[in-house]
């Protein structure tokens, strides 16, 4: 089931209002052998690194390139983790885990020849980037948590936020839904998948769903492994939050971290859900928070410019 977490992967062009061109996430790229495994990354700007992390689990790094126009200030950093895009697949699905995730930014970094990031993590990928950062501390000079998540507490919240909204918007996808639970499906099951796949992602995840109709791209190879996603939220994710994804925590370490760390809502988002967002002002009293109030869980979509001039300033230290 694809609903929960995937980063958007509609509505970027690799052509700016300025007419300016951008590499191709399936041509432009280099591999790194991190950790036994080939990573896939495409690099490309000027100044600082800032390293891009996708969501889901599982997603790649295709559906962050809305954020190129960054590249005029930083040297931009896209790569598909383990098992996702064009990067190698783990022998055994037990090798998907944050701390492996985790592992493998390091090991990036170090590859690439950086001695401090800059890390934006969005959805799923800000949990690595605080794992990340709590961590490395030293290597971590800028830390961006974009509609992600604090804790199991907060992801659970996402599950049963969304399953209320679906029971509520959408009885009839929600019946059919409880009577194939009654029948045994769970999360991981195609039934389930099937059915949740009727409600339309803007629904959840969006301020205006017409900011999210396709524009008929290509499509990306891997783009979302199913598999991992299960493997790390549980088989029965999308109900009762287990594996990883239901123990990490990350509540108690925010508030020692002394880089400068900007935490991003969205007001309409479903998912990354307000009530529990606005919880980092307490956990990260010393990051700077910014809610985007005509946005869902994607503002690069819904309110790039206001998001890009954010960053930028953040990241100039201002």
């Amino acid at each position: 089931m694809r609903r929960f977490l995937i980063t958007c992967t509609i509505l970027f062009s690799l052509k700016s209002s300025f007419a300016q061109t951008f590499p191709s996430s399936q041509d432009d790229g280099k591999y790194y052998i991190i950790n036994g495994y080939k990573l896939w990354t495409v690099s490309f700007g000027k100044g600082d690194p800032l390293f891009f992390i996708a969501g889901g689990p599982g997603g790649s790094h295709y559906g962050l390139r809305s954020f190129d126009s960054l590249s005029k200030t930083n040297t931009l950093v896209y790569y598909d983790g383990l098992g996702r895009g064009k990067s190698d697949t783990a022998k055994n699905v037990s090798e998907y885990t944050i701390a492996r995730d985790i592992e493998d930014l390091e090991g990036l970094r170090k590859a690439m020849g950086f001695d401090k990031i800059n890390i934006l993590g969005h959805s799923y990928g800000g949990l690595v980037a605080q794992g990340y950062a709590i961590k490395y501390p030293e290597q971590t000079k800028h830390l961006i948590i974009a509609n992600s998540f604090h804790s199991f507490i907060m992801w659970q919240a996402n599950d049963d936020n969304c399953n209320h909204e679906i029971k509520t918007n959408y009885p009839e996808v929600w019946d059919a839904l409880i009577k194939a639970r009654e029948q045994g499906a769970i999360s991981s099951d195609p039934i389930h998948q099937e059915i949740y796949g009727k409600v339309p992602y803007g629904f959840l995840y969006s301020y205006n769903p017409d900011n999210f109709k396709s524009r008929g791209r290509k499509p990306y190879p891997n783009s979302f492994n199913s598999r991992l996603y299960y493997q790390m939220v549980g088989k029965d994710g999308d109900f009762i939050v287990g594996s990883d994804i239901g123990n990490f925590d990350f509540r108690k370490d925010l508030k020692n971290l002394k880089m400068p760390i900007l935490v991003i809502g969205g007001r309409y988002d479903r998912v990354a859900v307000p009530s529990m967002m606005i919880k980092y002002k307490e956990y990260c009293p010393q990051a700077k928070y910014v809610m985007f109030e005509n946005s869902g869980h994607n503002p690069q979509v819904e309110e790039p410019a206001k998001e890009f001039e954010l960053i930028r300033e953040f990241l100039n230290g201002k």
